[in-house]
């Protein structure tokens, strides 16, 4: 059910920076640390090539019933029988997408701001990808959601609200109290020495910051 999603841990590959040989072991271990669901993006790839890389993927993540959300592209999501797409304020519109991929498939959506938030959610957002909050090397040209932002969205929009943008255990500590139901992560797991470590770190700092009162 999609309501029963957990996005505490949310990984963001990306193949430039992991810091393993394969993105399936990067993912595998991400898993077994902690991560909660897995949005493969894939920017600079054929089609033939990303669908390669998800079907590997999808069979990880449905080993380990970990949801699979494929970024931007809804017929790769189709493909593999992903749990989801992503699309930013850029890609396919949040409505299209929808309708394409049905109503029980998960569809999440960027937002960096109020306006756009609410938008996704009348266009059927399941969960809403707010920032970037902090400047990130993974995304340069990203605008910054103050945390001013960030608090009228989650008061107005009932749907999860998972943070992005310069997440790490630096950073974490400072949502704290902010009602997110989870952080988005890519350069603080996938390009660590120890994947797994880094994920399990990760996994209790937020359990402790975001969950504990």
């Amino acid at each position: 059910m999609k309501s029963k999603i957990d996005y505490t841990l949310y990984l963001v590959t990306d193949r430039s920076i992991m810091s393993t040989k394969t993105i399936e072991i990067a993912v595998e271990d991400a898993i077994k640390g902690g991560c909660t669901i897995v949005q493969l993006r894939e920017k600079a790839v054929s089609s033939l090539e990303f669908l390669e890389i998800a079907i590997k993927l999808k069979r990880i993540t449905s080993k380990y019933n970990v949801p699979l959300i494929i970024n931007d592209r809804v017929d790769i999501a189709l493909a593999v029988d992903a749990e989801g797409v992503h699309v930013g304020q850029q890609d396919l519109p949040a409505e299209i997408a929808r309708k394409l991929i049905g109503e029980n498939k998960i569809l999440g959506v960027s937002v960096a701001n109020f306006k756009e938030a609410i938008t996704a959610y009348n266009n059927g957002a399941d969960y809403l990808g707010v920032g970037a909050m902090f400047a990130t090397n993974t995304k340069s040209d990203a605008n910054i959601t103050t945390f001013e932002e960030l608090k009228k969205i989650r008061n107005e929009i009932l749907i999860p609200i998972v943070v992005i943008g310069g997440i790490n255990a630096d950073t974490i500590p400072l949502f704290h109290g902010s009602g997110i139901n989870g952080v988005a992560v890519v350069s603080a797991i996938i390009s660590q020495p120890n994947i797994f470590q880094a994920s399990q770190n990760l996994r209790m700092l937020l359990y402790s910051q975001l969950y504990m009162k």
